[in-house]
């Protein structure tokens, strides 16, 4: 015989307080994009890519779904990035994409694409699409080995 227990009953949601969800903890997010950094005076000037592994820390009250927010909104957000290039405003690469008609293909940032400011950036792209319930966001972003960006 199966014993049914409710959340709704038994009050689990309603004393749950605030959650914590980690994605990519175990098993990062993986992307791979282009960037360049403009104004730097070494090899990081040119154009070149990485295989990015990102992880995303979500705190906040659980919804009536009863999770703190859905994983695929997360990846949704994430995914946008994946197999594009990422470039400062002003950088005339974003023209020369535009010119061949791959501007698609870009994410202008008003910052350059180091991996602080891409961890910055989906933090506050990922609160502007998680529920009200969500009262923190944090990302970090592992460029190589050698360099994570976390907050």
């Amino acid at each position: 015989m199966s014993q049914r227990i409710s959340g709704e009953s038994s009050g689990v949601i309603s004393r749950a307080g605030e959650r914590t969800l980690h994605i990519g903890r175990d098993r990062p997010i993986r992307i791979s994009a282009g960037h360049r950094l403009l104004h730097h005076d070494g090899k990081c000037s040119r154009p070149h890519g990485h295989n990015y592994e990102l992880t995303v820390t979500v705190r906040g009250e659980l919804t009536d779904e009863g999770w703190v927010v859905d994983k695929g909104v997360v990846t949704d957000v994430i995914d946008e990035w994946d197999h594009r290039f990422l470039l400062e405003a002003g950088d005339p690469l974003v023209a020369g994409f535009e010119a061949a008609g791959d501007a698609d293909a870009t994410v202008v940032l008003d910052a350059p694409p180091t991996a602080e400011v891409m961890a910055a950036v989906l933090e506050e792209r990922l609160a502007e699409r998680l529920p009200d319930t969500v009262s923190s966001v944090a990302v970090s972003v592992r460029e190589t080995g050698e360099l994570c960006a976390a907050p």
